[in-house]
């Protein structure tokens, strides 16, 4: 593991010295998808700890089989009494087995199975929420290193063409065709190109960096961006959508589940409990005949009903507190569904804005060229200034970077929008892609220690036990619909 991370920390550190100077491979968005998809440490750390909640099932269900143990024990006593009838040296041994089955406890273990399979579900979400929150991230930093190329390549053109314009400027200097100034003009911008140049370099680095953390390998020469597949073009649809497939609203749906059975069991504690129990051992009282116990054996079995009568008020306190944590839970899928509702308008917001923005940059681009190549053009016949050369230049540079920022701005925005709406996950990007598969796990450890009887122990169980009830608080309703409406009505629109 060690070797591993340093091995990744040593690309990071190739990418940022060698800046372009990589290696040229061609190497597309689901090709990094898919990389990051298999080794991205956050990711395989949530998949991890998804695999250890799994785990619950089994101890929540270990309540319906029986528990067997062996005791053996060995005591020796001294007496220094002095009267006649004291022994002063005595020992004894005994050996025994038993086992024991809880036949019904009001719901209290039915119900913890039903929140452990809720909070695994919930679990699954918030790994979905990680999955495409690292896919946003991979589609982000590939964005950033094409900005950031196309944003070099602009300012390597620049400072030729400002290197070539002093070199013009000097020449019509020394016959007199202007003056000094001009020439100024010239180093001046020609230096604060090279001061872009340095910078861009620079800011490519930051970003090659950053595509090699999150993805695990150094860019190489990346294919265009791609199109997202499913991107909304209407914000009702996105936002129902997203109101149904947020992993967000619906961990935090499930996590509600889980606490109102936590409110069940709780209330199950009031109830009596019903255990059968079967003992075999023996005992002597001579420890040197030990091997003799199973002459003096015994077999013991029975059932107990245990009926809670007074706790000191432990069990009203845990359902108040049970009571309570399904209030927060109730409250925790109004704040996610208001978040979502957040988290779609930003980024359907961001989305139009940048594709106008792009639609103004390429017109932009367009008539910044036409416009640079008539100023020089007219310089060259004496009806501009250097100045006049210089400033054109500068602004078709602008607006190129402008343009590439621009189209960055927009891919990265319809990510956010998608992962949003819970629709950025690895198949939905890339339909080949190997699919890592939580519930397949989860069925694999399920059954593990189960007994034949497993299903009528937890069905004799949940008969008679306190029900399920949906937690509700006067103060806190369902996701908003006067919101909703109101997001909606203020939406923007294509």
């Amino acid at each position: 593991m060690l070797k591993r991370s340093r091995a990744l920390a040593s690309v990071a550190v190739i990418a940022v010295i060698t800046g372009m100077g990589a290696p040229a491979w061609a190497e597309t968005l689901q090709e990094a998808i898919a990389l990051a998809y298999r080794t991205n440490p956050q990711l395989l750390a949530q998949r991890a700890n998804q695999r250890a909640l799994d785990e619950s099932i089994v101890q929540a269900r270990a309540g319906l089989r029986p528990t067997l143990d062996v005791t053996i024990g060995a005591n020796y006593t001294r007496d220094y009494g002095d009267g006649p009838l004291v022994n002063p040296d005595s020992d004894s041994a005994s050996a025994s087995i038993g086992v024991g089955q809880t036949l019904w406890s009001a719901g209290r273990i039915g119900h913890g199975i039903t929140a452990a399979e809720a909070n695994i579900l919930a679990g699954r979400e918030n790994l979905r929420d990680i999955e495409q929150n690292v896919l946003a991230l991979v589609i982000q930093s590939y964005a950033d290193v094409i900005r950031d190329t196309e944003i070099l390549a602009i300012r390597e053109a620049n400072l030729n063409v400002l290197q070539r314009q002093l070199e013009e400027a000097s020449a019509r200097f020394e016959v007199g065709e202007i003056t000094r100034t001009d020439v100024a003009q010239s180093e001046a911008r020609l230096a604060q190109s090279e001061a872009d140049l340095a910078n861009a370099r620079a800011q490519l680095s930051v970003s090659r960096a950053a595509y090699a953390a999150v993805v695990g390998q150094s860019p190489g020469d990346l294919a265009p961006m791609p199109v997202l597949p499913g991107v909304p073009t209407d914000f009702d649809n996105a936002l129902d959508v997203a109101l149904v497939d947020n992993p967000g609203i619906r961990a935090a749906t499930y996590s509600l589940r889980a606490a109102e059975a936590n409110v069940a069991a709780a209330k199950a504690e009031y109830l009596p409990s019903l255990r059968a129990t079967a003992s075999y051992g023996g005992s002597n009282n001579d420890f040197d005949r030990f091997g003799d116990i199973a002459d003096n054996t015994r077999l013991t079995a029975g059932a107990t009903l245990s009926v809670p009568l007074f706790t000191g008020g432990l069990n009203s306190s845990r359902v108040a507190q049970a009571l309570e944590r399904a209030n927060a839970a109730q409250i925790a899928v109004e704040g996610e569904g208001r978040s979502t509702l957040q988290s779609v308008s930003s980024a359907y917001a961001q989305s139009i804005s940048a594709r106008a923005t792009l639609q103004a940059g390429q017109e932009a681009v367009r008539a910044a060229t036409v416009a640079a190549e008539g100023v020089r053009q007219e310089a060259q016949v004496g009806l501009r200034t250097t100045l006049d050369v210089l400033n054109q230049e500068l602004e078709l540079r602008n607006a190129e970077v402008t343009l590439a920022s621009s189209r960055r701005n927009e891919y990265v925005a319809q990510a956010n929008l998608l992962a949003a709406m819970g629709r950025l996950e690895g198949q939905d990007l890339d339909p080949t892609i190997t699919v890592y598969d939580p519930a397949a796990n989860y069925q694999r450890v399920r059954n593990r220690g189960a007994l034949p009887w497993d299903g009528a122990i937890e069905s004799f169980d949940r008969l008679a036990a306190p029900a399920i009830v949906p937690a509700t608080d006067a103060e806190d309703a369902p996701i908003d619909t006067q919101l909703k409406s109101e997001v909606v009505r203020t939406a923007p629109r294509n």
